[in-house]
């Protein structure tokens, strides 16, 4: 739904399903009640996650003419996609397979240039449209020595899409950028890593790769980048990372980088006090949690300020005892409108203080809700998934209002006070 500060949807993702079939089924019986809950009077913005399987499947004529029809009945459109996990997120062991296949490999580039392609076709005219997609690789498993040559293969790849996103825009009139999410671990982890490979890769690689795709000079290539390579900042991510959300915006801004779409999430987080009870209850809080699908990164804050971090969770729990550490931050996309499950928090002032710089001063157009663990919420508070996914959509308007209203009547006080 078009909100004054973007368009606002939800994932998809959280809905199971690998086949084409599968994910129609799945957005036919959630999305008109989601529809008519939240957005009854006005089209509602799907954020559309297709498998690798569903993508090959909505190829099909009669797929893509069935689901724009119903689209159209909906009054539904689509502008934001989900490329990140290519195969099974669902009832089996993702976990680091989440990246696979990465950047290095030609089927994650093929699978990329096919949701351009649908993303074309479904897009509104008018409309620009993203793909999110995966921090080009999982850092473990490369070498030292080969991050290089990863790099380079990668942001081939890369490059690759934004000539046919180039050629999507001539065709078509319709312009795709491919949102690139930093991920704790991933090739890309934090913004700085974002920053360096943006600056020192696909840059360097990209003027040299569209002169020779298209004759393009210096600033012509750049430009054509900075439109269709841009940033998925996943307020998830960067909480766990402890990232200044100022400051990446900022640096954003300095470098003429664009972002593609906020992805609107929570992590959890358990402060550690010197009470050893009341560490142990945290401890606990998070052991209880661990499950084996997904991958749960912890990042832990130092008395010193440093980091320590943690590929998932059994590795932090056996680290537990560090007498110098304050709080974990762990990788779960726990539900927006809750701030505390028992002793544990959520990084729900994160979310606040994001959109609140957005309000500020707008940096995409596109406001993605990625909540799929609702596991961690108390019995009482657990309702159908729909009307759960109405809740987080119904607490970022909210949000969004409230603090448009804080801001306005600040002004409005700001000016009584110099006209005074």
């Amino acid at each position: 739904m078009k909100t004054p500060y973007g368009h606002l949807t939800y994932c998809s993702n959280i809905h199971a399903g690998e086949s084409w079939k599968d994910h129609f089924a799945q957005l036919k019986k959630y999305i008109p009640h989601i529809k008519q809950e939240a957005s009854p009077h006005q089209p509602f913005g799907i954020g559309l996650r297709l498998s690798n399987i569903a993508s090959l499947e909505l190829e099909w004529e009669e797929n893509m003419e069935a689901f724009k029809q119903w689209l159209q009945q909906e009054d539904c459109y689509v502008f934001t996609m989900n490329g990140f996990p290519y195969g099974s997120f669902h009832h089996t062991r993702v976990k680091d397979q989440v990246h696979a296949p990465d950047w290095t490999n030609y089927d994650r580039f093929q699978y990329t240039l096919r949701m351009a392609w649908l993303l074309a076709e479904l897009l509104p005219e008018g409309m620009d449209g993203g793909i999110s997609t995966s921090p080009l690789s999982y850092q473990f498993w490369h070498e030292p020595e080969q991050m290089d040559e990863v790099f380079v293969k990668a942001t081939k790849h890369i490059l690759g899409v934004v000539e046919e996103l180039i050629q999507i825009k001539d065709v078509t009139g319709k312009m795709i950028h491919l949102d690139i999410e930093p991920e704790p671990d991933g090739l890309l982890g934090e913004s700085e890593a974002f920053f360096e490979w943006y600056t020192q890769y696909l840059l360097p690689m990209g003027i040299d790769y569209l002169h020779d795709q298209f004759g393009y000079g210096e600033t012509q290539a750049v430009a054509a980048i900075k439109e269709h390579v841009q940033l998925c900042y996943d307020i998830c991510h960067f909480a766990v990372c402890y990232e200044d959300h100022a400051a990446v915006l900022e640096k954003l801004r300095k470098l003429g980088i664009k972002t593609g779409k906020i992805q609107i999430s929570a992590a959890l987080k358990g402060a550690f006090c010197q009470d050893l009870q009341m560490r142990g209850a945290v401890v606990d809080a998070f052991e209880d949690i661990n499950e084996s699908t997904y991958l749960h990164q912890v990042v832990a804050m130092q008395k010193d300020g440093s980091l320590i971090r943690y590929p998932d969770i059994p590795i932090a729990l056996k680290d537990a005892a560090n007498e110098f550490t304050t709080e974990w931050r762990a990788h779960f996309h726990v539900p927006l409108f809750v701030d505390h499950y028992g002793v544990l928090g959520s990084t729900q002032k994160d979310i606040e203080q994001v959109l609140q710089l957005h309000q500020q001063q707008p940096f995409t157009t596109h406001l993605e809700i990625e909540t799929y663990t609702w596991e961690v919420l108390p019995g009482d508070m657990r309702l159908p998934i729909e009307d759960s996914i109405v809740r987080e959509l119904e607490w970022v308007q909210g949000l969004l209002k409230r603090k448009s209203t804080s801001a306005a009547t600040n002004q409005a006080a700001s000016n009584q006070t110099y006209h005074a």
